[in-house]
């Protein structure tokens, strides 16, 4: 599939108003200038939801445990304890730390992670998995089509992390791994001023995107009087 023939496909599905979803994936240039991001690299992904790629990097993103994440940097020393004492989200720096060993993270190849709204691009190349911002209506829908054809309890997942965590690393992971879980995120607070009050992401691993797409005219999204009425409220908005 063609990334229009998604867009149209997606675009009857949820409705002309619903937000398109960000491709993401490394590569060894860049997709566009990005301009140096302090703190949170989320606000810059902001410049990508309207339209214009961003291209992060070690030199882009100002965040340690952004870097990191995106598999730019070892994790700094610091972390576990700043995200334990510091931010208390967790009751240790020793559970921080078994946390971020059990993600597995390996350092990129590729000096560059590149986010592209869908609309923007003409193919999937490269790409590692698609970010959704969705709202609770939207979240119905997307979460709906991933347990469509899958019968696993983890289908869909949350888990504990940063916002990168849980939308790059996370997602990366399975993607290469070949599974098949989609993951809920961005309820992390320190990435919470960086999106819509009644936003949360959901990510697709791209290997699992080309899956659901198969299915996608099959479920509920398509001829459903249920779903009929909550892709109206979206359309109402």
């Amino acid at each position: 599939m063609r990334t229009q023939e998604f867009i149209e496909a997606f675009r009857e599905a949820f409705g002309e108003k619903a937000q398109l979803p960000l491709l993401f994936g490394y590569s060894d240039t860049p997709v566009a200038y990005t301009e140096k991001i302090g703190g949170c690299f989320f606000k810059g992904l902001q410049a990508a939801r309207q339209g214009t790629p961003v291209s992060l990097s070690a030199q882009v993103i100002g965040c340690g445990g952004g870097k990191c994440y995106t598999g730019f940097a070892d994790m700094p020393e610091y972390v576990p304890t700043f995200v334990s004492l510091k931010e208390k989200y967790k009751k240790t720096p020793e559970m921080v730390l078994d946390y971020v060993t059990r993600l597995g993270l390996e350092r990129s190849s590729k000096p560059y992670l590149n986010f592209i709204r869908i609309d923007q691009a003409e193919t999937f190349d490269g790409v590692e998995g698609l970010l959704f911002y969705a709202t609770p209506d939207m979240l119905s829908g997307l979460c709906g089509w991933a347990f469509f054809d899958r019968n696993e309890d983890d289908a869909v997942v949350s888990m504990f992390g940063s916002g990168c965590s849980n939308v790059v690393s996370t997602t990366v992971a399975e993607n290469r791994n070949r599974g098949y879980r989609c993951f809920l995120g961005l309820f992390d607070p320190s990435v919470r001023p960086w999106v819509g009050k009644d936003e949360l992401s959901f990510t697709i691993p791209f290997c699992r995107f080309v899956e659901m797409t198969n299915t996608m005219k099959e479920c509920f999204l398509f001829d459903s009087l249920a779903w009929k009425k909550v892709k109206q409220r979206l359309e109402d908005l």
